[in-house]
């Protein structure tokens, strides 16, 4: 056994790098708390008047969707929206299964109008998909779903009652949840991740700087503000995470509206998990190199660190706990002593219960999540799923800055549609 200096720095290293999550998280959690208390009581205030509702064009792209697309368009037109100020324009890109048929048979209601993406220009990725839908939509607002998407009949209202209401927002996002939250052990553990993304990062950081990142579905925005943009941007992997900097790059807000809840397909299997971790990765690895530099410069200027410090997560996180680990195992194993003096023992328990604690209370904000399974599953995640996200990144930061592969745009597998449970 023998200790070296620089053993002794890693560790310190990623000590600090961890409590610094942890410590930012730990603030995060508690305004997210606050968040869910001011909601709840916002519940109860009288909803905006259906004149003073915007009209909403709801674009849904579609690319092989014959498995989800017929229920998700059932559950598009059972929202609770006026329908004369609501437009459903499904957008077929490229399928070459049974989506446009599917498609035709809503075509009744006139809500439903179906866009061909011509032959040469399909399957470029969601983000081409909703710009050639673009100049078709005929209203000022923009709602976006995916197209496995069940939405709850009233989760469009909430939206856009809240972009209606303050004008320094650009966009409303709702909540997202598992539909097959029970299906796999895979399923339960990204249920308790969604929750607590959104409840601990998405409501706190709200809160603290006024800022929320857009999802891939369940928002609504402003189509003037995107073509005052020029539109999604095509290159990247995460259209969302990209156009929400360009959002707060132009002074807008992008608010979380919890009340508004759409159910969602997450992955069955660890190949599908990993493909679309993977492009997850990939794609906040685009937008750093595109905005790192440029973000400093924000204002408010808070708002631009926060960015930074999104885009930087992946790393940050990576190298903590890859650090982390060796380190642990080479203690283990009596190759490394770590002479730095200090309780880190009891720092690294407290650091695990803090993680622990804030993921059960977060379930708690969800009816039906709290449960002894999904407290077994919050005990063994960081062992386990959390993990996971190491050959992930590190998969990720080889294919982009040192093999400088190709982005290609992989797109989620879907799976036959069950009720949400």
């Amino acid at each position: 056994m023998y200790s070296h200096l620089v053993f002794n720095a890693l560790f310190v290293a990623a000590v600090t790098l961890i409590w610094f999550m942890l410590a930012y998280q730990s603030l995060l959690f508690f305004l997210g708390y606050r968040y869910w208390l001011q909601t709840r009581r916002r519940a109860t205030r009288n909803p905006l008047p259906e004149t003073s509702l915007p009209l909403i064009s709801l674009l849904v792209p579609c690319h092989n969707e014959e498995r989800v697309l017929a229920h998700t368009l059932r559950a598009l037109l059972a929202l609770e929206y006026p329908p004369e100020k609501l437009e459903i324009l499904i957008i077929n890109d490229g399928s070459t299964d049974r989506t446009a048929a599917i498609a035709t048979e809503f075509l009744v209601d006139p809500r439903v109008r179906l866009l061909e993406v011509p032959e040469g220009q399909t399957a470029r990725g969601k983000a081409a998909a909703l710009n050639f839908a673009l100049p078709h939509a005929r209203h000022p607002v923009l709602a976006i779903y995916d197209a496995d998407n069940t939405p709850e009949p009233g989760a469009l209202r909430p939206l856009a009652e809240r972009l209606a209401c303050d004008p320094r927002l650009g966009a409303a996002i709702g909540m997202y949840r598992a539909i097959n939250r029970r299906q796999a052990l895979l399923t339960r553990f990204l249920n308790i991740e969604g929750i607590g993304f959104q409840w601990i990062i998405q409501a706190g950081r709200w809160m603290l700087l006024r800022f929320s990142t857009l999802p891939g579905t369940n928002y609504v925005i402003h189509r003037g503000l995107v073509e005052a943009l020029g539109g999604w941007d095509e290159q990247a992997l995460t259209e969302d995470a990209e156009l929400t900097l360009r959002v707060y790059q132009a002074g807008y807000l992008v608010q979380f509206v919890p009340a508004s809840v759409t159910w969602e397909q997450e992955p069955e299997t660890l190949r599908v998990w990993f493909r679309q971790r993977h492009r997850w990765v990939r794609g906040h690895n685009y937008l750093f190199r595109k905005y790192a530099r440029s973000l400093l410069g924000l204002r408010p200027r808070r708002i631009g660190w926060e960015l930074l410090y999104s885009l930087s997560l992946y790393y940050i996180f990576f190298v903590a706990i890859l650090i982390s680990d060796l380190l642990f195992v080479l203690s283990v194993s009596g190759l490394v002593r770590i002479t730095v003096p200090g309780p880190y023992s009891v720092v690294w328990v407290f650091a695990y219960g803090t993680f622990v604690l804030q993921l059960i209370i977060a379930l708690a904000y969800e009816k039906g999540e709290e449960s002894l399974i999904n407290t077994t599953l919050i005990l063994v995640m960081y062992f386990s799923y959390c993990q996971l996200w190491i050959p992930v990144v590190a998969r990720a930061i080889y294919d982009d800055f040192i093999a400088r592969r190709e982005f290609k745009w992989a797109k989620t597998e879907r799976y036959e549609v069950s009720p949400p449970g």
